[in-house]
């Protein structure tokens, strides 16, 4: 047997949740110093360029809540009970005002009643329950007023009854009242623990044209009225005192007897009881214009519960929380089926990230950003880099690895200016995969050919040396500093797997970390600029490979304040001490030695700082470079590749600073 409903998702044709921008959003915030979990919650929370986020569907209930509670008041029934009163009043004055025939003495006792109503509505309608209407008009407008409160109290605990039970007769109220009964001795029975299943079967074959939503047992039953009993006792709740106690009275007289409000009072009472926890001492303040009836307001209230869990699970805010505790269905109803689709979008986002393998729990319980993460991040760093390189020069990225003309095995789609030769098989294959189906000769296109990729037979030694002295948090330089260091990274362990590369952070002592470390490093609030224990580290990693170039690559925004005594205590003092300058200088002219091509990336603008490594650069022939932020990781990788090249940097690369850095040396 087929089943149907109604399609509840976003567009079926929708290609699946795309990871490589909450990745990069992920990695960004992870090398700020968060942990990756709370950096995926954010990125949940922001949202994606075109995906809302956690918060925008908060403040789209937190704004219909607060909509809710300015737009409407808790009048609504007492205003509609009001002008009956009036409409029954003024047509029994007319009557008695026409009717020649009455007799004076009896139209002056009746005028008199009229007369001294009570101010108070509820007190009024009590003391015409007795009066004798002269006029029809006026006996139908009163009686609309007992229909109406019967009506309106059914409303509050079944939603639907005020519509249902107009025009109601004598019949349909007994049955009414029968239904109560019969619940009431269902739930007293299950309170003790007396009931069945076939009290409840024979309760619903009875009364079930009541209930539309058919729970299928006791506690779906309970659930389902308890919620709206419990959303009417809080409408009671935030009613004034005198509100409360002219609805009491008036409940009195609905449908003609105070029976129903006795079964109703006995039904909350039971649901309160049964289900203790929903809320029923919670009250609001509404301070609209808009007057709302008990049954419309108990409905409100019932919204105004469901905003509150909405919004409690949208904020993620408590222990294990998951997207998936998110109600789609009453998100749909409170802002729309694109509400719903929005947080399905970020569930099955969030569900992907932690089964893709981009996150991994270390063996102290905690999140990390994994190593197939950090690739996927540094290819998307590395495309960014290539991006400003090339539009710094004014040519595409360079993909020819060498020139030599060394195979490396992998091959890439041919482009314009390429010199490499075919790879003739993937070439034919893709053309015949291309006209696959189409008959007649075989005919290759330009989109067919695939050209087999070159490296260099020449080996780098590379050491980056990062600042990561308390000033690169302080002035913002912390992140970009992360991302030129995995950029660099992934470029040579992707095109030039034979470079040795070292990443060293030098702060008030210097260490060699691997990319993880680097990239999870929280900022360092401590003072001193190591340069010395730096390029001491550089230098032993150079030794280690005496066959291959050393490019030594340094970031800094200041000048050195420590170094490494013999001891291997560190030495720490500002401003720097000349005795920290002579060590610095030694270590550095001890790489000129060896053979390495230096370049300082200054960041900030102090000319002092300008003026000290504009010398160091000048003293080993290097270079310097001062590049704005965003540019920090296309003027590294370009060092590189113009160091590890045959032609000179100047030729390759001397027109990438443009008017956002310079180039002294």
């Amino acid at each position: 047997m087929s089943r149907y409903r109604k399609y509840a998702g976003g567009d079926p044709l929708a290609p699946p949740v795309d990871l490589a921008e909450a990745l990069d959003a992920i990695g960004q915030d992870v090398m700020a110093g968060y942990s990756p979990d709370r950096a995926m919650r954010e990125f949940l929370r922001r949202g994606g360029q075109d995906q809302q986020g956690l918060d925008d569907l908060a403040r789209r209930i937190a704004e219909k809540r607060r909509d809710l509670l300015q737009r409407h008041n808790l009048d609504g029934t007492m205003q509609q009970v009001r002008e009956l009163l009036e409409k029954a009043v003024l047509a029994e004055r007319g009557q008695l005002a026409r009717d020649v025939v009455m007799d004076d003495a009896d139209r002056a006792l009746r005028e008199l009643e009229l007369d001294n109503l009570p101010e108070s509505t509820a007190a009024a309608v009590a003391d015409l329950a007795a009066y004798d209407w002269t006029s029809s008009e006026a006996r139908q407008a009163y009686d609309e007023i007992k229909d109406l409160l019967g009506r309106e109290l059914l409303d509050q605990r079944f939603a639907g009854m005020k519509e249902a039970m107009e025009g109601a007769t004598d019949e349909d109220r007994t049955r009414v009242n029968e239904m109560l009964g019969d619940l009431n001795e269902l739930l007293e029975k299950h309170s003790r623990g007396e009931d069945t299943d076939e009290d409840f079967a024979e309760f619903m074959s009875k009364h079930g044209d009541f209930f539309p939503e058919q729970p299928q047992n006791i506690d779906e039953l309970m659930d389902a009225l308890a919620e709206r009993s419990a959303a009417a006792q809080r409408m009671l709740n935030s009613m004034t005192p005198e509100q409360r106690a002219e609805l009491m009275q008036l409940s009195q007289q609905a449908f003609g007897s105070p029976e129903l409000m006795q079964q109703l009072a006995r039904m909350d009472a039971n649901l309160q009881f049964l289900r203790p926890d929903l809320g029923w001492g919670g009250s609001e303040d509404f301070g609209g214009e808009q007057g709302l009836g008990l049954g419309d307001g108990t409905g409100v209230f019932q919204d105004l519960a469901e905003l509150d869990a909405l919004g409690d699970q949208l904020s993620q805010s408590y222990g294990g929380a998951r997207l998936d505790d998110v109600d789609l269905d009453a998100l749909s109803r409170q802002l729309g089926n694109q509400a719903a689709v929005d947080a399905r979008t970020l569930s099955e986002l969030e569900k992907a990230l932690r089964d893709s393998g981009y996150l991994q729990r270390g063996s102290d319980g905690e999140l990390r950003l994994s190593p197939r993460a950090m690739r996927e991040l540094g290819k998307a760093l590395l495309r960014d880099v290539a991006t400003r390189i090339g539009g710094r020069q004014g040519q595409r990225e360079s993909r020819s690895a060498g020139s030599a003309g060394e195979l490396s095995g992998a091959t890439r789609p041919w482009e314009y200016g390429d010199t490499e030769p075919w790879d003739v098989t993937r070439t034919i294959t893709n053309a015949v995969l291309r006209t696959a189906g189409e008959g007649g000769p075989l005919r290759l296109s330009v989109e067919d050919v695939e050209v087999q990729e070159t490296e260099e037979r020449t080996q780098a030694v590379v050491a980056l040396l990062v600042d990561t002295s308390f000033s690169m948090a302080m002035d913002g330089r912390w992140v970009p500093m992360k991302r030129t260091a995995l950029a660099l990274h992934q470029l040579i362990r992707s095109r030039f797997r034979g470079d040795h590369l070292q990443l060293i952070g030098f702060g008030r002592h210097a260490q060699v970390m691997e990319i993880e470390e680097l990239t999870g490093l929280d900022a360092r609030w401590e003072k001193g600029t190591n340069l010395h224990h730096g390029l001491l580290l550089a230098n032993r990693h150079f030794r280690k490979h005496p066959n291959a170039q050393p490019v030594l690559l340094i970031v800094t925004d200041g000048e050195p304040t420590s170094h490494l005594e013999p001891d291997g205590d560190v030495w720490f003092s500002y401003p720097p001490h000349p005795l920290t300058i002579a060590n610095t200088v030694r270590e550095l002219d001890n790489s000129r030695r060896i053979g390495a091509q230096t370049t300082f990336f200054r960041l900030g603008d102090d000319p002092g700082l300008a003026r000290f490594i504009e010398s160091m650069a000048r003293r080993v022939e290097g270079r310097m470079v001062s590049p704005e932020l965003d540019d920090l990781g296309a003027a590294v990788v370009g060092s590189y590749l113009g160091a590890r090249s045959a032609s000179s940097y100047r030729e390759q690369f001397g027109g990438w600073g443009g008017d956002r850095g310079f180039w002294v040396g």
